[in-house]
């Protein structure tokens, strides 16, 4: 039976295929988040969400390299086993499995390559996110000093990277990693030149961060108000680690700074009062609001 030339060499995918299920079953064998042993929470970091971004394109990573083999061989395999079963020899369908693993193979490195892509701008993302949060925990002092500071504070529809809260108000901390060009002679260009409505760097230009960092100021000043029953004072700031700022007008309510001293420059900077009765419901709502962000990690993409 001629059906039988084309079902039999299936016989051979047999290995190629438990080797596929094993991979995609150790894909997410690598995790690591880890819980409080005192509630059983996820432990949190600064940018711990894009850490948790960094081990899924690990994961995606490890699937396609693993898999790339074993998908882009399936066809020459089944091609060497039609040629023991068939009848008379088409050289035309040998040339056509060859040439379906050669699209397969670019496919799989077209894969491997926007990984590594991937993966190279979350960690350009996650070392601007601790970096600045390293800066960010000089704020943390006695009790004599009430500042606190949040990670990872989850929106209606994304997350603040960071939430500082001082005797003189909140600050909602934005960071943005971008890469610096380089001069003909290898040299960084690293001068942003911060306008009313973008951000002029060497080349292109941006405004969605200042408009991101603004809305996020925003939704946190009206969220509060909300749950504290009377205004607080909230200004946005958007840290640009490793880029000198120069500055030719900033929207109203927002800070670019570059990461540098930022702890230093919020302890300054005085937004109003917060009594501490104030203070205690502001960090009372912001402990709940990061909790929806433990008890779902996946809940939101944080922006890079």
């Amino acid at each position: 039976m001629a059906w039988l030339e084309y079902l039999l060499p299936l016989i051979f995918l047999f290995p190629l295929g438990a080797m596929a299920v094993i991979v995609i079953a150790l894909r997410n064998l690598h995790d690591a988040r880890v819980r409080s042993p005192f509630n059983a929470r996820p432990l949190r970091e600064p940018g711990q969400a894009l850490r948790n971004r960094l081990d899924g394109a690990f994961a995606t990573l490890f699937l396609n390299g693993a898999l790339g083999p074993i998908v882009t061989l399936a066809p020459l395999v089944y091609g060497m086993g039609r040629m023991l079963f068939a009848s008379r020899q088409n050289w035309i369908e040998w040339a056509l499995y060859g040439a379906l693993s050669t699209v397969l193979v670019l496919i799989y490195c077209f894969l491997l390559i926007r990984d590594f892509q991937h993966i190279r701008r979350i960690k350009l993302g996650l070392a601007c996110e601790l970096a600045v949060g390293q800066e960010l925990e000089r704020l943390v002092s006695p009790e004599a000093h009430p500042y606190f500071v949040f990670h990872d504070v989850p929106t209606d529809s994304d997350i603040i990277d960071h939430v500082a809260i001082t005797p003189h108000g909140v600050f909602v901390v934005e960071t943005r990693a971008r890469t610096r060009p380089l001069t003909a002679d290898g040299r960084e260009i690293n001068v942003v030149t911060v306008e009313p409505e973008r951000l002029r760097f060497p080349g292109w230009s941006e405004h969605r961060p200042l408009i991101k960092t603004l809305r996020a100021s925003h939704w946190l000043a009206a969220w509060l108000e909300r749950h504290c029953g009377q205004p607080v004072p909230v200004m946005g700031v958007l840290a640009l680690p490793g880029w000198d700022i120069t500055c030719a007008g900033t929207p109203d309510g927002l800070m670019v700074v570059s990461g540098e001293s930022l702890a230093d420059k919020l302890q300054a900077r005085h937004l109003g009062t917060l009594d501490d009765a104030l203070h205690d419901k502001v960090i009372e709502a912001l402990v709940e609001r990061a909790a929806e962000l433990d008890r779902n990690p996946t809940l939101y993409e944080p922006s890079i």
